[in-house]
Parts: structure tokens; C-alpha cells; sequence
């Protein structure tokens, strides 16, 4: 398996950070990289070929898998070829279930950490995404402590499994708004935001509303059609 590695040759200069990385910034300190800047800056970084799951690891440190559960529910959001959604569901899986069960640093195991894509096409998905992220990033702010508070951060982790495990089966419809309600409460626990996380927590309860209506329309219509042949 993979853990966190330095790939600060493509990130800005990362800020001195108090010794309890969830306080906020004190006055003075030096500017700590938006989630969107990261990005650019590993999309314009032309000494790499290529960008791995492995490369994304490092993004974020203590802020890792906010960082990274968004990033790969965020192209299911936005059109995507079909199957898109199974293959990003996969780290989504390990993602969330390391984060209900609250490991410190996430890791992917080797087969799926060493997935890349062209850094070109990289680069192209994140001119897509940057500009929703930095949107998001101007509203998002340390609020609603209690909900937002990094022991609860189990509970997020097990909503996010279970909306993973809609994304990765083959469900009519089963795609967006659990992607959706995913980047919310990735963004919430990134950026300590209990509003955020109580939003994604109500896109939640909106998309198993949704998709369990789609699932019993099919089922009804299956055993219409078993009724009409015997």
C-alpha cells in the first residue's frame, strides 16, 4: 500500500501550521493552499507525464480525505463517459471505509494507487472543476463546530460508504446526486464546515429517496413483465 509522500515540488510553499492542525490560522501566518491551487498547480507541473492516484495521495496532509473523497466524486457530478462511475467508486470505497473507521492517513492499495492518466488530460478535468471549486471555497468557512468536529468524522466516512457503494453499482440515476451529496460533506470536513455537511447530509437522505424509488419502479416492472410471460 501507499501512503502520503512529499510531492511538494508541484504545490505552493505550504504554510507553518500551529500544532493543532484543526485550530484556525493565526493572525499573520502565511497563506495555506486552497484545495483548487493544489490542483492547477499539479495540472501545470510539465516535469510529470503523467498523474497518478498515487500523486493525489499527498494532497491536503491532515486535510487529506476531505481533499480526496471530492476529488473522486466530483466527476460523477459533471458528464463523464459511461462506466465513469465504476471505476472511481473503487477508491471511494477504500476512501470512506478508512474514514469510518478512523485511520490517521488514507492509503490505496497498489494496483489502484498506480492508475494515471495523461497529465494533459488531467489538466483538462481540472479546468472543468477548479472554477466550481474555488466558488465553493469563497462560501465555505470553520462553522458549526459540533457537527463539523473531527471525532464525528465516522459518521461522515460511513454516509460516504454507503452513497459509494450506490456509485459503484450499476443503478439508473445512481450516480449524481450521491456524488453530489459527497462532495458536500467532503467539502465540510475539508474545510471544518458544518453547514456544508449538514447540506450534503440532506442531498443524502434526497438521493436514497430518489434512487430507492428507482430501484422498486424496476423491480415492479420485472415482475410485471415475469407476471405477463407465465
Amino acid at each position: 500500500m501507499y501512503e502520503l509522500e512529499d510531492v511538494s515540488r508541484a504545490l505552493p510553499a505550504p504554510a507553518t501550521r500551529p500544532s493543532d492542525t484543526r485550530s484556525a490560522p493565526e493572525h499573520g501566518e502565511a497563506h495555506e493552499p486552497k484545495l483548487s491551487e493544489i490542483l492547477q498547480a499539479i495540472a501545470a507541473d510539465t516535469t510529470r507525464e503523467r498523474i497518478s492516484l498515487r500523486d493525489l495521495l499527498a494532497i491536503g496532509r491532515d486535510r487529506a480525505f476531505g481533499a480526496l473523497l471530492f476529488i473522486f466524486a466530483v466527476p460523477n457530478v459533471i458528464p463523464t463517459p459511461p462506466g465513469t462511475s465504476a471505476i472511481l467508486g473503487i477508491p471511494l470505497l477504500f476512501l470512506a471505509a478508512q474514514l469510518t473507521l478512523g485511520q490517521a492517513q488514507p492509503w490505496l492499495p497498489k494496483i489502484i494507487a498506480e492508475r494515471s492518466m495523461a497529465r494533459e488530460d488531467f489538466a483538462a478535468l481540472i479546468g472543468k472543476v477548479v472554477p466550481w471549486i474555488a466558488r465553493a471555497e469563497r462560501m465555505l468557512k470553520p462553522r458549526l463546530d459540533f457537527v463539523a468536529h473531527p471525532s464525528l468524522e465516522w459518521v461522515v466516512g460511513g454516509i460516504c460508504l454507503l452513497l459509494s457503494l450506490i456509485l459503484f453499482l450499476p443503478i439508473p440515476l445512481g450516480n449524481m446526486l450521491p456524488a453530489l451529496a459527497i462532495c458536500f460533506l467532503a467539502l465540510g470536513v475539508l474545510e471544518r464546515d458544518g453547514l456544508a455537511i449538514l447540506l450534503g447530509g440532506a442531498v443524502t437522505v434526497i438521493s436514497l429517496a430518489v434512487i430507492s424509488g428507482v430501484v422498486w419502479a424496476i423491480v415492479e416492472s420485472a415482475l410485471y413483465v415475469i407476471r405477463s410471460i407465465f
